[in-house]
């Protein structure tokens, strides 16, 4: 028989700045953070374009649900996805807007240095 894991997600209080900020300081992990937050909605983990094998994508997903950043749910075979921005914003006020503003900033500038 084959049983469904359970997905665990911190509440609200138990966010950490610590973990939150620790997700974001990898590139693609911000990556993703940052097409959730444009996109809004649920996508799978196939649905981003990113530069690393499926087991690597797998642990970021896992860090960045652990981190509390993202919210996942099984659909059949695959899990969606959700940026947690409501809970975020409750917990760390400005802090998502703020870190995906200066990382949208510095893309802005490398892309102009490298032109």
């Amino acid at each position: 028989m084959h049983t469904t894991e359970q997905i665990v997600h911190p509440t609200v209080e138990e966010l950490e700045l610590g973990a939150v900020l620790h997700a974001l300081s990898d590139p693609v992990r911000l990556q993703i953070v940052a097409e959730l937050a444009r996109r809004e909605g649920e996508y799978t983990c196939g649905s981003f374009a990113l530069p690393v094998t499926k087991s690597t994508c797998t642990h970021h997903f896992k860090v960045l649900r652990e981190a509390g950043l993202i919210h996942q749910r099984h659909q059949g075979t695959t899990r969606l996805n959700k940026l947690r921005r409501e809970d975020l914003e409750a917990r760390f006020p400005g802090l998502l807007d703020s870190i995906l503003q200066a990382a949208g900033d510095s893309a802005l500038t490398v892309a102009e240095v490298t032109a």
